[in-house]
């Protein structure tokens, strides 16, 4: 027969982890969600700089410097920090290209 003191232990094990499951899901929910949002945005940003880039009468050499910087980031899929710093660098690449020459 199992010793009384193990059943204690055993439930003091699940409390602890059912504390900590419980503490640590809100918190990568939260962060999957914000990466998420991040890349939509940093993706709606490369889109939009991709339509300028084909509506822009002429080259604008920083601007495609720009735009290859965003598309780079935007494959390698790093956290929110890389997102917005592709969301960054599209944006800043279409208002170049919307800038009258």
């Amino acid at each position: 027969m199992a010793h009384p003191y193990l059943f204690w232990l055993a439930g003091a094990v699940l409390l602890v982890a059912a504390g900590v499951v419980t503490t640590l899901l809100p918190h990568h929910r939260a962060r999957t969600e914000q990466r998420r949002t991040a890349w939509s945005t940093a993706r709606a940003a490369i889109d939009s700089a991709a339509v300028s880039r084909d509506a822009a009468p002429g080259r604008v050499p920083e601007a495609e410097r720009l735009f290859a910087r965003a598309e780079s980031l935007a494959g390698a899929r790093g956290g929110p920090d890389a997102a917005r710093e592709a969301a960054e660098h599209a944006r800043r690449a279409d208002r170049l290209w919307r800038e009258p020459r």
